[in-house]
């Protein structure tokens, strides 16, 4: 049976017809042939409302009676039993009357979806919980009922019901939202035109919020990497240079013409940290005003500006990108193209807004910009230049040295160098080894020699075939460098990949110890300082940390050098350096996985949660059952004992006399003994039991647990030479004399229960003693073993006024809170052993002690 679909109107205000929306939509169905009911609707003495619930199958409410007043809910259990395909349940934040089984509806409903049913129901906006706070701001009303934003979020189908403020004033004016008498406060108040529009706004933006996440999760999913424009994001390239704030207050404008414009400013650090990174100080004041203006700062790695930058942009689906006009002057163009004019190129369907500036064109403080090159490494780079540079002159001495080989061998040789230049170092070693190369032909081996006049044109076409294919070479291996290094990226992502996700799968279905190793692990895969998962429970609450890893993690997003949100609550932070844009999407994937186990560790906690109120609940229900029958018969035969002696119409002889206040006594013990394992039970449910462990006799206990039976039905053998054990006297007494009790109730008349105590010494592990209660009994089977110390068991066709059922359960607890472990065996020849096992307190054994010898096997026969 699969989870039930939720779907949910959202009203923009109350009035805006989210609930004939929802009616509606069940009349639709119902004509497909939909098996609809209506769990609960609210009409609100609406009569389209009201008319719009006919024909359709109404589930009767149940009546609630709190305070002397008698209220109306749904009824969870009628609709659970009817089953329907789709049930409708009107006001999903409505706080249901004391009494029923939830406290909220939005619960009723998870109920519902568990059980398979889709669901249909309405929430107003100023009921979300993330916006209780604004929503006061705006009407100066505080909702007493809220709804968790994340259930409204986890809805399958959400649909926002809208009405322009004129509109809905109108409406009111008509009478069709409240009765005449409420209509003028109403409008006067709460529904004024500034109110109505902000909630208008508040709701717009939260649908595009959730709207946002949906398409974001579904390009993920089918691997879309293009840009949809279906929301403005204005991301703002920063060099760190003076003119970023100008940047910055343009691109915030432009965000501000369109609803939910979103600005996010980047700047793109080298990971070796040459110069052109920009000035800290001034970077530190352009964050502070981005977030200021409501953007957000990002800061990543990477060799190539334009390449990291676009990286960037597309990775958070960007529509628009501003950069301000290069502050190189005109001749250093001859570098190469600047950054603006590459991002413009490339940009695709991102629009590239170029901003002029007041510092256009004066240079930035005599710095070459020379775009990189494929970083090959410094050994092979300086190993390359040595080649291409001192290679052939060293050739050219050796050629001259043997009078040469003729100018095409010459030339090969020439070329070989070339080209292992090329393949040592890259493509600047092999440039420059190829226009050495001609150089030094041209000298000393093309005629005329020794000038760089060259008479025959072949020799000039030899020359220069010479150049290109020193050219060529060099750029396949520095193309194939790239290669190598973008497949060398892509198995290291794999590879992190497939261990966070082990990693993921491995951990304790609770989460424990998962997000720490989480944490750990991005720390080392991405070099950083410290690492930290942090959550609020709604945007205005503070930073809490969830799982950290390092020295001084980042407390908040601000105070961290990379900050990877997941919704609004939730945000990955590390410190230590910045990272490339093309680690973001990596990066990314830890922090969703975070997000999973966090979510999988709340589940687990409400899960263990339902089943210790489960658990609750049923001894709930047989502490009732206890009481209503177990205490009643004791209490009655005392009533009527006393009720009979007080009695002035009977003379009472005094054997008769004594036989009812026995009774009375009798009745009041079993009442004593009853209560006080009841008591037990609820401290053991609690885990209010806190032993007292010390050593203890168990020569001087045990007697002390059989005063509740008779001593001829019980045989002790438990000898004054065990040692002491670690117990606590009290929970032992009260362990043993339930034990005994017990095998004394099921043991044949005439036949005596054996109370046989034994050291027992293993190599290897530490020394315990070890109780057993045998008596000759009907058994128990094995597979009844462990069922008999659950609570309230009572094995076989034991009478109702054999008690309650928990001697078993409340002497195993205390026995396990003392270190110990209370196990049943059979009895040979037939019956039950229950063995009690105590360690034992260790010390040196002193003179006159027993060995540590374990006792006999049991008799056959207990008599």
């Amino acid at each position: 049976m699969g989870r039930g679909r939720l779907r949910i109107y959202l009203g923009a205000a109350p009035g805006v017809g989210k609930t004939y929306a929802m009616l509606a939509e069940a009349h639709r169905r119902q004509e497909r042939g939909t098996d609809v009911v209506v769990a609960f609707v609210e009409d609100h003495g609406r009569r389209r409302t009201a008319d719009m619930v006919a024909g359709l199958e109404v589930v009767l409410r149940q009546q609630v009676v709190h305070r002397g007043a008698r209220f109306s809910e749904m009824d969870l259990d009628a609709v659970l039993a009817r089953r329907p395909q789709v049930a409708l349940v009107d006001e999903l934040a409505h706080t249901n009357v004391p009494g029923c089984r939830n406290e909220k509806r939005w619960q009723d409903v998870e109920e519902l979806l568990a059980a398979g049913i889709d669901v249909i129901s309405t929430v107003n906006v100023q009921h979300l919980e993330s916006l209780g706070d604004a929503v006061e701001g705006i009407t100066g009303v505080r909702q007493r009922e809220a709804v968790p934003d994340e259930v409204v979020r986890r809805a399958d189908q959400i649909e926002l019901v809208d009405m322009s403020p004129q509109a809905l004033r109108r409406r009111l004016a008509h009478g069709n939202v409240y009765a005449p008498e409420k209509i003028d406060a109403a409008l006067a108040n709460y529904f004024r035109p500034g109110n109505l529009t902000a909630l208008r706004e508040l709701a717009l933006l939260w649908t595009a919020d959730r709207v946002d996440e949906y398409l974001q999760k579904y390009r993920a999913e089918q691997g879309i990497e293009g840009t949809w424009q279906a929301r403005e994001r204005i991301v703002v390239g920063l060099t760190g240079g003076p003119e970023g704030a100008t940047l910055i207050r343009r691109a915030a404008r432009i965000a501000a013409r369109v609803s939910g414009g979103e600005l996010l400013a980047v700047h793109i650090s080298r990971s070796d940290g040459l110069v052109g990174s920009g000035s800290p100080q001034t970077l530190i004041e352009q964050r502070a005003l981005v977030e200021s203006l409501g953007g957000s700062f990002h800061a990543v790695l990477g060799d190539d500006p334009a390449g990291g930058l676009l990286d960037f942009a597309r990775g958070v689906n960007a529509t628009q990108i501003v950069l301000g006009t290069s502050r190189r002057p005109g001749w250093q163009y001859l570098y190469g193209p600047g950054v603006g004019t590459i991002v413009t190129r490339e940009a695709g369907d991102i629009d590239v807004h170029m901003v002029t500036h007041e510092h256009a064109g004066h240079g930035r403080r005599g710095k070459i910009p020379v775009r990189r090159i494929t970083d090959l490494g410094r050994t092979r780079t300086v190993g390359g230049w040595l080649i291409g540079l001192v290679g052939p002159p060293l050739l050219a001495i050796v050629l001259t040295a043997i009078g040469g080989l003729g100018l095409s061998t010459d030339m090969l040789l020439f070329l070989s160098l070339t080209v292992c230049a090329a393949l040592v170092g890259g493509l600047l070693p092999a440039i420059g080894s190829a226009l050495v190369a001609s150089s030094v032909l041209n000298y000393y081996f093309t005629p005329p020699l020794h000038t760089f006049t060259i008479n025959e044109p072949q020799n000039i076409m030899a020359v220069a075939i010479f150049t290109i294919v020193g050219i060529s070479v060099a750029s396949v291996v520095d193309l194939a460098a790239r290669r190598t290094q973008q497949a060398a990226r892509s198995q290291t992502e794999a590879q992190t990949l497939s261990a966070l996700a082990g990693t993921v799968l491995r951990g304790a279905p609770n989460g424990d110890g998962v997000l720490t190793a989480l944490m750990e692990q991005v720390r080392e895969t991405f070099g950083q300082e410290s690492a930290a998962l942090l959550e609020r429970p709604d945007p205005l609450s503070a930073w809490a940390p969830v799982a950290t890893a390092g020295p001084r993690p980042p407390e908040r997003p601000e105070e961290a050098d990379v900050d990877v949100p997941v919704g609004d609550s939730l945000a990955l932070v590390l410190r230590g350096r910045v990272l490339p844009g093309a680690d973001r999407r990596l990066l990314g994937a830890f922090a969703a996985q975070a997000a999973v186990v966090l979510e999988r560790r709340r589940l687990a906690r409400e899960a263990a949660e339902a089943r210790r109120e489960a658990e609750g609940n049923r001894i709930r229900t047989a502490l009732l059952a206890a009481v209503s029958h177990d205490l009643r018969t004791p209490l009655a035969g005392i009533k009527a004992s006393v009720s009979s002696l007080r009695s002035a119409d009977v003379d009472w002889a005094p054997e008769d006399e004594a036989e009812l206040l026995a009774g009375i006594e009798a009745g009041a013990d079993r009442l004593d003994h009853l209560i006080n394992n009841l008591l037990d039970m609820s401290r053991l449910q609690t885990g209010t039991v806190t032993p007292l462990i010390q050593e203890t006799d168990l020569d001087e206990v045990v007697p002390f647990a059989l005063g509740g039976v008779p001593l001829e039905s019980v045989r002790l053998e438990v000898p004054e030479t065990l040692p002491m054990v670690r117990a606590d006297g009290g929970l032992l007494e009260r362990s043993l004399a339930n034990l005994v009790e017990n095998a004394v109730k099921y043991s044949p008349d005439g036949v005596r229960v054996l109370v046989k105590a034994d050291e027992l010494r293993q190599p290897g592990r530490p020394a315990r003693v070890e109780l057993r209660i045998v008596d000759r009994g009907p058994g128990v089977p094995e597979d009844a073993k462990e069922r008999i110390f659950a609570p309230f068991q009572r094995y076989g066709d034991a009478p109702r006024g054999a008690g309650v059922g928990l001697g078993l359960a409340v002497a195993r607890g205390f026995v396990e809170a003392m270190d110990g472990t209370v196990t049943a065996e059979d009895t040979p020849g037939g019956g039950l052993t229950m063995v009690v096992s105590l360690p034992v307190v260790e010390r040196p054994p002193e003179p006159g002690e027993r060995g540590g010898e374990g006792g006999g096997p049991l008799p056959d026969l207990i008599t």
